[in-house]
Order: C-alpha cells, then sequence, then structure tokens
C-alpha cells in the first residue's frame, strides 16, 4: 500500500540501494547499471472463457544478466503492476547474489485474481500467458526460469513446464525451464516448505549469536518468544508452523485479509490452517481463539518477533512507530517502507531483511533446477552406501560391547537414525541450511566490521552488490 509523503515500492528498492551503495566505492556509472532494470515485457492476450473472450495483461521483467538464467517467481493478483514487478525483480537479483545462486533477478506478473475462476478456466489463462512467454525465450531452462509467488503454486508451474514441453520437444532439459513443481513433475522434496524453512533457519542463525539477539533486547532462543505472523499463506504458514513445532516459539496472533486470531497462550497454526481450507481462506468464525475483524491493528502487538509474510508495505509511516516488536523478519517481500525503515531502525529495533530472510525459496529452487539439469534425483547414488557404511560400523561397536561383557547397547532411536541414510529432502534442507547460514555471515561480518554499517539491510545490500559488480566487472564492465 502507498502513504501519502512515501515513495512506491520501486522507489523504496532503489532508496534502499542508494543508501548501500553510498557506502562502497564503486564507479556511478556501475552502481547505475546494477541499480537500473534492463527490461520489461508487457503482454496482453485473449483466452475465449464463458463463451467470450477475456483479456489479461502480464508482466515478465528482467532486472539484471550479469548471471544467466535469471530467476524469479510469477504473482497472480489484481494488483499486480510494472513497478511492482521491477521492484520484486531487482529483489531477487541482490537476493540470488546475498546467498550466492547462480541466477540473475527477474520477476514476472498476471493481473487477475485466481479465485475467480475454475481449475479449468486458471489452466487455458496460465498456459496462454506461459505460450507468450516462452515465444520470446521469457521462459527458458538457461536463460529465464520462473518459480511460485503468491496466487501461484505448484499446479501453475505444471502446466508452465507440460507448455514449454509441447512447444520444445527436442529439449531434454524440458523441465528445468520452471522451478516449484510438483515432484512427480520433476519437482523436489522441500520446495513447498522452502520459503518458511528459510525463515526458520534464519532466525536460529541469528539467535545463535547472543550478541545480535541483544541488540534487539532478546536473551536466549527462539523457545517462548511471543511471535505475530502477518500472513498464514505459504511463506507464512510454514514459518509459524516450524516455529512453533520445531523450536518452541509461541505464536500469539496469526493476521489474514479478514482480521487476526489472538491467543496469548499461543495458536495451534495447523488446526487454524485447517480451518482456513474448509472456510475460504478466512479467519472469521474460528472457536479455539479470540477473533478480531482489525488484522491491522494486530501489527503493533507488544511481542517478541514480528513476521510480515503477505504483501509489500504493510508497515509505513503510517504506523511505524506504534509497532512494538524489537524483531522483525521480512518473510515478504518489501514489507517495511522506505520511511518505515528508517523510523524502525531509530526506535532500534532489528530488520532480518527480505532479501536474505526470504531467499529460502530461490535457494531450493536452483536445487531443483540443478536436479533437472543432472537428471537424478538427489540422494540416489549414496544413500545406500551411506546406509551400509553406518551398519559396519554399528554392528562392529556391538560385536565390541559383547566380546568385552560391556553390556552396553545403542538406544533403537539413535541406531535407527545413525544407519538412515539421507534422501532428497534431507539434503535440500541441509543445503538450505549450510545457505542461510553462510549468508547470515557475510551480512554479520560487514554489520560487525564497519562502523559507518549499523543496520543489517545495509549489510545485505554492501554484499550484494560487491558481488554482482564483481561478475560485471569479471565481463569487462
Amino acid at each position: 500500500m502507498n502513504v501519502a509523503g512515501e515513495p512506491s515500492f520501486r522507489d523504496s528498492v532503489d532508496l534502499m540501494f542508494k543508501r548501500a551503495a553510498a557506502l562502497m566505492d564503486m564507479s556511478p556509472g556501475l552502481q547505475e547499471k546494477i541499480r537500473v532494470c534492463n527490461s520489461t515485457y508487457t503482454v496482453r492476450f485473449g483466452v475465449r472463457l464463458r463463451g467470450e473472450i477475456k483479456t489479461f495483461t502480464g508482466y515478465r521483467s528482467v532486472h539484471s544478466e550479469h548471471m544467466e538464467p535469471v530467476k524469479g517467481g510469477i504473482r497472480y493478483a489484481l494488483s499486480v503492476n510494472q513497478d511492482e514487478v521491477e521492484a520484486l525483480a531487482a529483489l531477487m537479483t541482490y537476493k540470488c547474489a546475498l546467498v550466492e545462486t547462480p541466477f540473475g533477478g527477474s520477476k514476472g506478473g498476471l493481473c487477475i485474481d485466481p479465485r475467480a475462476w475454475d481449475a479449468q478456466e486458471m489452466e487455458l489463462i496460465t498456459r496462454r500467458f506461459a505460450y507468450e512467454l516462452i515465444k520470446r525465450d521469457l521462459i527458458n531452462p538457461a536463460q529465464n526460469v520462473p518459480a511460485p509467488d503468491m496466487g501461484t503454486g505448484e499446479r501453475e508451474m505444471a502446466w508452465i513446464a507440460d507448455q514449454y514441453a509441447r512447444m520444445n520437444t527436442t529439449d531434454i532439459n524440458a523441465k528445468a525451464c520452471v522451478t516449484g513443481k510438483p515432484p512427480h513433475a520433476g519437482g523436489i522434496q522441500g520446495r513447498v516448505e522452502a520459503t518458511g524453512r528459510g525463515v526458520q533457519y534464519a532466525l536460529r542463525e541469528f539467535f545463535r549469536h547472543p550478541e545480535d539477539a541483544l541488540k534487539a533486547g532478546l536473551t536466549g532462543g527462539l523457545e517462548g518468544k511471543r511471535v505475530v505472523v502477518q500472513g498464514l499463506g505459504n511463506v507464512g504458514y510454514h514459518a509459524a508452523k516450524f516455529l512453533y513445532e520445531e523450536d518452541g516459539a509461541r505464536v500469539i496472533a496469526v493476521i489474514e485479509r479478514d482480521g487476526v486470531l489472538l491467543d496469548d497462550k499461543g495458536l495451534d497454526i495447523e488446526d487454524i490452517r485447517n480451518w482456513m481450507t474448509k472456510n475460504n481462506g478466512l479467519l472469521a468464525g474460528y472457536p479455539r481463539a479470540t477473533f478480531s475483524p482489525d488484522g491491522a491493528a494486530a501489527l503493533e502487538l507488544d511481542c517478541d518477533l514480528l513476521i510480515p509474510a503477505a504483501l509489500e508495505g504493510v508497515i509505513h509511516l503510517g504506523n511505524a512507530a506504534r509497532i512494538k516488536a524489537p524483531l522483525i523478519i521480512e518473510a515478504a517481500n518489501g514489507p517495511i517502507t522506505f520511511g518505515a525503515d528508517e523510523i524502525l531502525r531509530q526506535r532500534g529495533a532489528v530488520i532480518i531483511p527480505d532479501m536474505y530472510a526470504n531467499a529460502g525459496g530461490v535457494t531450493v529452487s536452483y536445487f531443483e533446477w540443478v536436479k533437472n539439469l543432472s537428471h537424478i534425483r538427489f540422494g540416489r547414488m549414496q544413500r545406500r552406501a551411506e546406509e551400509a557404511r553406518s551398519r559396519l560400523l554399528v554392528e562392529e561397536l556391538e560385536r565390541l560391547s559383547a566380546d568385552q561383557g560391556l553390556g552396553w547397547q545403542l538406544t533403537p532411536n539413535f541406531k535407527q537414525k545413525f544407519l538412515q541414510g539421507d534422501g532428497e529432502l534431507e539434503l535440500v534442507r541441509s543445503g538450505l541450511d549450510d545457505t542461510m547460514r553462510a549468508a547470515y555471515n557475510a551480512m554479520r561480518e560487514v554489520w560487525h566490521g564497519r562502523q559507518d554499517v549499523q543496520d543489517l539491510r545495509v549489510a545485505a545490500y554492501i554484499v550484494s552488490i560487491s558481488r554482482i559488480a564483481a561478475a560485471y566487472q569479471s565481463k569487462g564492465l
């Protein structure tokens, strides 16, 4: 949302870029080359639906081709516009550089309310949109690789992949034209949960450093921390679920489009999700928590951790001064405007920025792309070899115990876990965890190592811009 006196989403991204670039030793020409969006394609296509031709408008923006292919999701929403798509493409460029996935940044969008059309109609619309992009190489395994975003998911990615294969019948790498596909259609285990899982891993890494937590006035780990989640879509749901079930955090509020559920003792995320599935995505009427229609006010609740996980611009000049959370992690893209960021930082809040916090999706998309190009699932070659090697060790330990009369035995739970080789899901989670740790420590080194860098967002931009600049310079720019 835009508040009077505030820059647009696209301008906010540029202003944040410029704030970091001003602290770097880089020529103005190279700064400008990194900042600007390379190109945006706008398409208006017709589809015959319900007895008449309906015209839709879509976009695919390429921000930077310092590495190829370029990568970025496709979102379906009535709010989609060129400014938004270009801002999101820019964030994808910086995000990919930060987490060291070998992609440039891109983004796509279609102006549509996906809830207004049935599945068959959505397939016709999606295939036509894909056709328009594919024939211009704006979907291609080597040039431009989309993924799911708001309003899209595995279903839409499977349709796009099939459309590409129909139009490129001899391309052996056709499945790599898009990521976020269902596992049975060339996808990868752990992709649906990836962005939410990345938020969890980002927070775990943050709390591994007590001095970082102290900057937000927090101590200890995630257990018992009071959490407010705004948006219970794919990202917010998985982040809240994992923090609640695995880390012992207490989710005291869940905000959705029709209001907020409140319970200071903690909400059952899975139960709420099941309720929403049965009630058209609405929270109203949920019987095991207090409901209020004023969801926006819940952003201002007294809590330890705020997770905005829906649209951009939900924290703005109009409400930033009332936000009480000492730690905010941007699970959505651009949920804090440039003006609000200034207010929150002056108040002492710590913000874990979007380009890092929600990078789990593109990281696991990278793994899926590699899997599609290698034509073999992760773990297939080594899993049983790992099991056999572990079994040899366990059997030898048990033999020594028996021979020496020691009388000790491995607990069954440990033995079962130790003997189990890593499959695709375990390897994906391991790779994601490693990526989030490495990226956080790259940001942290700048954050703590430079007197002129006061926050993680500027640190993230500096790391990212430095890597993009190095890529351009290696090309002779």
